[in-house]
């Protein structure tokens, strides 16, 4: 079955990263993608560009260069629009995908068509990524994640196989500063998607000290205020559900990081 794998690209990735990225979604993989949509998000550097034209010669690279970064929302709203398949898979620049992972997830969606996205857990790595330090494991049937959406997002963004016309029919992906992804799982639940995730680690996710402080502070924390505010105004939450979620997201955004990271790590044993 054809399939697109969307991928975004900015300035900042590190070049190394970016060609172990690629190669997983290519090379290692039993199932191979039939085309591999890679959105440049403004100018990159010569290094990047490089990694970049050498996997072109040897893979169905689709490029679209922005000229001038848009952020995540935007670029990955202009690659789904490009994708010429059906079902799209998404990754991320600097993470790793297992070998069996498109095998696998082609192989659910098409034993079970009701379904619209299909996610997996992750395996979070600092330097070696036979080495985890934590994973990410989230529910696998429709009604848990249906009440785990309310809390946390349900999905790992990573990972996830999913109906390129479901996704276009609940408002595509949107500009929502850390909780792109997220607000569009909502939107796409509110529309009636049917998410399911594999209990396995089908992602390498790469994992750095900065990652806490990306999403720490008053910026993020205005955020996540915003986006509850959304999802009690499309009648995703109620009340009560709203003012729960803005006491418990307080402390982690901002109390000071190193309580961030022993959370962090809490959660993700």
């Amino acid at each position: 079955m054809n399939f697109s794998v969307l991928i975004s690209v900015y300035d900042k990735e590190n070049p190394e990263h970016l060609k172990v990225a690629l190669e997983s979604v290519w090379n290692d993989q039993t199932l191979r993608p039939s085309e591999i949509v890679l959105i440049k998000d403004g100018i990159l550097t010569p290094e990047l560009d490089e990694v970049i034209e050498q996997f072109g010669s040897l893979a169905p690279l689709k490029i679209c260069k922005l000229d001038q970064n848009v952020g995540l929302g935007r670029a990955l709203e202009v690659g789904l629009n490009i994708c010429s398949n059906e079902l799209v898979a998404r990754m991320d620049s600097d993470d790793i995908s297992c070998s069996e992972r498109f095998e696998k997830q082609i192989g659910l969606m098409t034993e079970h068509p009701e379904l619209d996205i299909l996610g997996a857990n992750i395996a979070e790595f600092h330097v070696q990524s036979d080495a985890a330090c934590s994973h990410r494991r989230l529910p696998t049937q429709f009604a848990e994640i249906k009440k785990f959406a309310k809390r946390r997002n349900p999905l790992n963004h990573m990972t996830v196989l999913f109906k390129r016309s479901a996704v276009i029919a609940a408002g595509n992906y949107q500009p929502f500063f850390g909780y792109e992804d997220y607000y569009l799982w909502i939107r796409m639940l509110q529309n009636g998607s049917v998410i399911r995730n594999i209990p396995e680690d089908l992602v390498l996710a790469r994992v750095g000290n900065n990652m806490f402080a990306r999403r720490h502070g008053i910026r993020f924390f205005r955020q996540e205020l915003k986006l509850q505010k959304e999802l009690l105004q499309m009648n995703f939450l109620n009340r009560w559900e709203y003012v729960i979620n803005i006491i418990l997201r307080a402390y982690p955004r901002l109390f000071p990081v190193w309580g961030l990271k022993l959370v962090y790590k809490f959660l993700h044993k």
